[in-house]
């Protein structure tokens, strides 16, 4: 990687990504499932979405089950900015010219209410986890942005969102114009996980690790059926695992597409104005406080792309590395990591029942990169469904919508964009020798005559790896910021060894000798 050659030593990018949030707390092992299991509902995922959901149906006495690929928390949810707040960028003008005042009102209610089921169970279970209430801004430096701003602002009047117009804000730079959401929240999601899970488990529910679903069958009483071959059987079956698993059936891939987005932990020599930001313009610049150690700090985030089409991955971070030099000055960046999210066709999540002939299978997914709030608006609405109450919001967010404007632009241009890297995947001429790799080096190279995907680690030892994707055949990217295989059609990523670590996927990535 290059830094720029202005950067002091003390405030140079750390050679591994490693978020704060998992660092802070020590998170509990829970078993693998190794043998066949019971239980009302499973949950698939063990994010925010399946923690809070799993503690909510085990509240109502439901015996639940959360099966989870790898270690809880470990995924998007371990890696996120934690801005608790319904201000999800320029959005609510949007939401009612494609959606109606009604469902864009309803939209911010679910949110709000996720806030505040954040602030009741902090206050209920006396949860330690930094949670802190700030007015949340989105600025703009641009002229051409200002009447966005302001259309946004009068979207606030219609729908009725505590908020107000402004000029200039706290931050040490000009800015045209910005709309504030007042009283909004931001915490360190972990320990408040951490601390449903052990509900979870007190209540009588259980959470399996290192359990990978495959499938589950369709039928009244379904079977889940994970990788090893234990099988839980269940009345109902809830899909919180980023991706929706059943992705084929759903026809996901096609409805969904991922981006990755950056984030620095650092120490600054100004002081931070307090308040949570975010651009109205790209590249996106975020930024939040915190306490690390006892000690201030500001989170920076920004600098999303689709997944697996960035150029160089470290140059993202260098950005908002520069960003926070010029803004505040950097003393030390203390962590570096990065988070992967998913868009639907019209920026509302999904969330509900998948299919109309199945309904004892739900799903939620398509955050956006607002998944604190939306995620427990998933998880309060998924309970309400599986329990046989009414929701308000049930309609809003349900997977089965599709709306012509904006899904049919999106859908045409997405998958336009999935075919063109399908193609130039296996097009590609310009590849290396894996004799040149330098430690800690990856790249695409040639193997007898074949694209393959080679990483040198340290010591140097190579690992060579098809890089077909195993979901439907696109061809991987190398990601040198966080030594991944990144598939640039529907984002599944692999480790350096070629193991999933992000779906659709299932299978790994094929080792080469």
């Amino acid at each position: 990687m290059t830094l720029h050659s202005e950067t002091p030593a003390s405030s140079s990018l750390p050679q591994f990504p490693d978020s704060y949030w998992l660092r802070s707390t020590n998170i509990p092992q829970f078993p693998k499932l190794t043998e066949n299991l019971q239980a009302d509902v499973a949950v698939i995922g063990g994010g925010i979405t399946g923690i809070t959901t799993a503690y909510l149906l085990a509240k109502r006495g439901v015996k639940v089950a959360v099966l989870n690929a790898g270690r809880i928390l470990g995924g998007t949810t371990g890696s996120t900015t934690a801005k608790v707040t319904a201000q999800h960028d320029l959005i609510y003008d949007e939401f009612i010219s494609h959606f109606g005042e009604e469902k864009a009102r309803l939209y911010y209610e679910a949110n709000h209410e996720a806030i505040e089921f954040v602030k009741d169970t902090v206050a209920q279970l006396d949860i330690d986890c930094q949670l802190s209430e700030e007015d949340a801004y989105v600025y703009t430096s641009q002229d051409d942005y200002v009447q966005k701003i302001q259309d946004e602002y009068k979207a606030y009047e219609k729908l009725g969102i505590p908020g107000n117009y402004v000029v200039t804000t706290p931050l040490p730079y000009e800015t045209k114009a910005a709309v504030r959401m007042k009283n909004q929240v931001r915490f360190n999601p972990v320990p408040f996980l951490i601390r449903l899970a052990e509900e979870i488990i007190r209540l009588g529910g259980q959470i399996f690790e290192q359990t990978t679903v495959i499938e589950s069958t369709l039928d009244k009483r379904s079977i889940v059926k994970t990788k090893h071959g234990p099988q839980v059987s269940c009345d109902y079956v809830v899909s919180a695992s980023h991706f929706p698993f059943n992705d084929l059936k759903g026809f996901y891939f096609a409805r969904l597409h991922a981006e990755r987005s950056y984030v620095l932990a650092v120490r600054t020599k100004k002081p931070y104005p307090g308040g949570m930001y975010i651009s109205a313009e790209n590249p996106k610049r975020s930024l939040r406080s915190l306490l690390i150690d006892g000690e201030p700090a500001v989170i920076i985030g920004g600098e999303g792309h689709k997944t697996g089409q960035g150029q160089c991955t470290f140059q993202y971070y260098e950005h908002l590395q520069q960003f926070g030099e010029e803004t505040f000055g950097l003393n030390e960046i203390l962590y570096r990591w990065s988070a992967q999210d998913i868009y639907t066709l019209d920026k509302m999540p999904y969330i509900g029942q998948e299919w109309p002939d199945v309904p004892n299978h739900l799903i939620a997914t398509g955050y956006r990169k607002w998944g604190m709030t939306n995620s427990i608006t998933a998880a309060i609405l998924n309970t309400m469904l599986i329990v046989g109450e009414k929701s308000p919001y049930e309609e809003v967010f349900t997977p089965q919508r599709f709306h012509a404007d904006p899904s049919i632009k999106t859908f045409i241009t997405q998958n336009a964009n999935v075919a063109m890297h399908l193609v130039a995947g296996k097009l590609e001429l310009m590849r290396r020798d894996p004799e040149e790799l330098t430690p800690d080096e990856g790249a695409v190279v040639q193997v007898n005559g074949k694209r393959a995907g080679a990483y040198r680690d340290s010591s140097g030892k190579l690992f060579l790896v098809d890089t077909t994707c195993t979901h439907m055949g696109c061809e991987v990217e190398w990601n040198d910021a966080e030594r991944t295989w990144d598939c640039p059609c529907h984002g599944s990523r692999y480790s350096f060894k070629g193991d999933v670590i992000e779906g659709p996927a299932k299978k790994a990535l094929a080792q080469l000798d």
